[in-house]
């Protein structure tokens, strides 16, 4: 049984969602990383009662309200024209307007462009509510079985070989995991640089996390780098060791 602070704090979170029924409200939520069905109940009850859904990827979030049966006007952020793209959805919350920023997977500001939309309903003194769930991050990190009280993450590895080294050679020296999102590409080039400058360090590569393709290997980077032969994996997590927990 839930005790009185408790009580208290699911009425505050009630009334931020219908006490403010004159007032815009922009929702914050995550949505599956692979899996569709790995979208919360509140998630799905939030989406179908938004007036707009603001999408990194339109295409893809209209699969994903297809699979649960949503009807809603879906309206496209980023990743261009991000400033009037902002601006749009500004005007429609200060007339009132319910809506629902997605990205395309996991949780919404994760490497994603959504933080301007953010910080300028705030600016605005427009509610932000969060809707939490799937992250691509946690879930990779649940899977390596590191030290994961601390970590640091890197966003998208760059596609630059210089750049690629830099960002591991500075991975290498830390005493906490390094994670960082690959392409099939960059992940390769990083493995290359990790058999050179650490062949000893472990190293784990998630890929397509939920998906029913998934595969998590760990092990030293050569190792990692024969286990990836064949696999065609689009999102790729690694995750490297700590200097502490190798």
């Amino acid at each position: 049984m839930p005790g009185k602070r408790s009580q208290q704090n699911l009425s505050a979170t009630t009334g931020s969602e219908t006490g403010l029924a004159r007032s815009g409200r922009l929702y914050v939520v995550a949505v599956p990383i692979g899996d569709p069905d790995d979208l919360t109940i509140r998630a799905i009850r939030i989406l179908k009662t938004v007036d707009i859904i603001a999408s990194e990827d339109p295409q893809v979030t209209q699969r994903l309200l297809s699979h649960h049966q949503i009807e809603r006007r879906v309206i496209s952020y980023g990743p261009y024209n991000l400033k009037e793209k902002v601006e749009v959805l500004l005007q429609r919350l200060r007339q009132g307007a319910t809506v629902a920023l997605v990205s395309d997977c996991g949780s919404p500001l994760i490497a994603d462009p959504g933080h301007l939309l953010v910080a300028a309903a705030h600016a605005n003194h427009i509610p932000v509510i969060p809707v939490p769930g799937p992250s691509a991050v946690i879930a990779a990190l649940s899977t390596t079985g590191l030290p994961c009280d601390s970590f640091f993450f890197l966003g998208h590895l760059p596609n630059n070989p210089a750049r690629i080294l830099r960002c591991l050679t500075n991975a290498l020296k830390r005493d906490v995991p390094t994670m960082v999102f690959c392409t099939a590409t960059s992940v390769v080039c990083a493995l290359r640089v990790l058999i050179r400058l650490a062949p000893r360090r472990r190293i784990v590569v998630a890929c397509d996390l939920t998906r029913a393709n998934e595969r998590i290997l760990s092990g030293t980077a050569r190792r990692i780098s024969q286990d990836l032969t064949g696999i065609q994996g689009q999102d790729m997590t690694l995750i490297v060791a700590g200097e502490k927990g190798r």
